[in-house]
Parts: structure tokens; C-alpha cells; sequence
């Protein structure tokens, strides 16, 4: 799901509130990693992650890693913090994804 403007702006809004519930330290980006990102955005589809200050990465760096290697779309960054979206797979668990597609 390629998002536009209006998708986005939907998304950034809803994530407003979140708290990032991971991080990017000096361990690194690895595929369990990305696996444990894919699980929980499997049951809330949109959360938030944020890159410590112990990290080699850049903001770009964790950005294109994750668009690259998975079907997770970032939506927005600011600062040390990304917000990802992917929808969920299981039909219980999609309701800001039914959101977004009638914003298409």
C-alpha cells in the first residue's frame, strides 16, 4: 500500500499521542530485530521507534533499512523518532488500515 498526502496526514495525527515502544541502540539493526518490529506492528499497525543516543545509525540509515528490507512504510520522522505503518494481516486487528483506504 503506496500511501498519499491525505493517508499520511491521517496517520501522523493518530500517532501523535504514542509513545515510541522501540529503539535503536548501539546493538544495531538486525533481522530479529526487524522481526520483532514486523510482530508488533502485526497487532497495532502503527507505532513509534526512536534511535538512542548510543546509535551508529542515522535517522536515514534506520529508515532506508527498514523500507528496504521489509513492507513497513515510515511516515514520518522527527528528530530521533520514526513513525511506521504496515497494516495488519489478521482482520481484527486491521482497523487503522480500514481507515486509511477510505481515505484513498
Amino acid at each position: 500500500m503506496n500511501l498519499k498526502g491525505k493517508q499520511k496526514r491521517f496517520l501522523r495525527a493518530q500517532a501523535h499521542h504514542l509513545n515510541p515502544i522501540f529503539s535503536v541502540g548501539k546493538n544495531g539493526l538486525n533481522q530479529t530485530w526487524l522481526a520483532q518490529l514486523d510482530g508488533a506492528l502485526q497487532k497495532r499497525e502503527l507505532i513509534k521507534i526512536n534511535l538512542q543516543q548510543s546509535a551508529d545509525e542515522t535517522v536515514e540509515e534506520v529508515q532506508a533499512y527498514i523500507e528496504d528490507n521489509t513492507p513497513i512504510q515510515v511516515v514520518q520522522t522527527i528528530g530521533r523518532v520514526l513513525v511506521l505503518f504496515q497494516p495488519a494481516s489478521e482482520e481484527k486487528y486491521q482497523d487503522l488500515s480500514l481507515q486509511v483506504k477510505k481515505l484513498a
